[in-house]
């Protein structure tokens, strides 16, 4: 099960991997430092905060990549956002944007490095069941176009 699934749609997972640093760039440049600080309504996350989730997530994603075709049947690690996100205020914009951008790249180029065979390799999420390798570029595509939507949002408003 994918649940960013329906964010993808017909498109091309490794083509939405690929451009979103220069589209996470682009909406934080057009936001500024002060819009990127501005949460959308209360209780919601700020577009600093979803880059800071989202360099959070390329990081486990990166790892999720590297250890599926490591090891034989993988089982992958689930995380708690939330509790991940209480830290958030030691982070700025630029430094999120900075550290998801160069994991990106890195996993962009494995990816590309890769033979056919190794995107069906096996893996398992606890709470999602049975994966593939490529499920996993399908979940962080998916899950990239989520987080573009909401903070597009944000810049609409601004």
């Amino acid at each position: 099960m994918n649940p960013y699934a329906s964010f993808l749609g017909p498109r091309d997972p490794r083509q939405v991997i690929t451009a979103t640093p220069a589209r996470l760039r682009e909406l934080l440049d057009s936001l500024g430092m002060d819009g990127a600080l501005q949460p959308p309504a209360p209780g919601k996350w700020s577009a600093r905060e979803i880059l800071c989730h989202l360099a959070d997530c390329e990081i486990v994603f990166a790892f999720r990549l590297r250890q599926t075709l490591a090891e034989p049947h993988h089982v992958i690690q689930p995380f708690d956002q939330d509790l991940w996100a209480r830290n958030y205020a030691a982070y700025d914009a630029q430094s999120a944007l900075a550290v998801f951008t160069a994991v990106r790249d890195f996993s962009v180029k494995l990816i590309a490095s890769l033979p056919p065979d190794d995107f069906s390799k096996p893996v398992s999420h606890p709470e999602r069941g049975a994966m593939t390798f490529q499920t996993i570029i399908e979940t962080m595509g998916g899950h990239d176009l989520n987080h573009i939507g909401q903070i597009e949002k944000i810049a609409a408003v601004r």
